[in-house]
């Protein structure tokens, strides 16, 4: 039970970072902590009676983060339109040989192995007979 409360806390705690006019109103003793506390487990923080509290930054700062994903979305919506499908179709090739070529490889070197070990038994390499 205790890890519950703990958790509670904690939450009430950033709910509270992201509202620092809550402790203006606290220092002013207009409200105690008490009271917010439980207004907050009532209420919940998506109640428009938290919007008051909230700092003019961290709104800022949500807009902010919203206008970026748009900003990332428009930079990769422009970047697709400004692609030669040339070059691309080329590097796509280039990387499909190369591949091609890296598995041609992986398979000589993996059957070679295999010849290796059902030859006459022989643990070594080179098998050399005495006259």
């Amino acid at each position: 039970m205790s890890e519950k409360i703990q958790t509670k806390l904690s939450e009430f705690k950033q709910f509270v970072k992201r509202h620092p006019k809550l402790i203006s109103e606290v220092r002013k003793e207009n409200k105690g902590w008490q009271e917010i506390y439980e207004s907050w487990v009532l209420l919940g923080e998506d109640d428009n009676t938290w919007v008051k509290y909230k700092d003019a930054d961290a709104a800022k700062g949500e807009k902010s983060a919203e206008s970026d994903k748009n900003d990332f979305l428009s930079k990769m919506v422009m970047a697709i339109k400004n692609m030669d499908s040339d070059q691309m179709n080329e590097q796509i090739y280039k990387m499909s040989q190369s591949i091609s070529s890296l598995q041609g490889l992986i398979n000589q070197f993996g059957s070679g192995s295999k010849q290796e070990g059902s030859g006459n038994g022989s643990k070594h390499p080179f098998s050399f007979r005495k006259d």
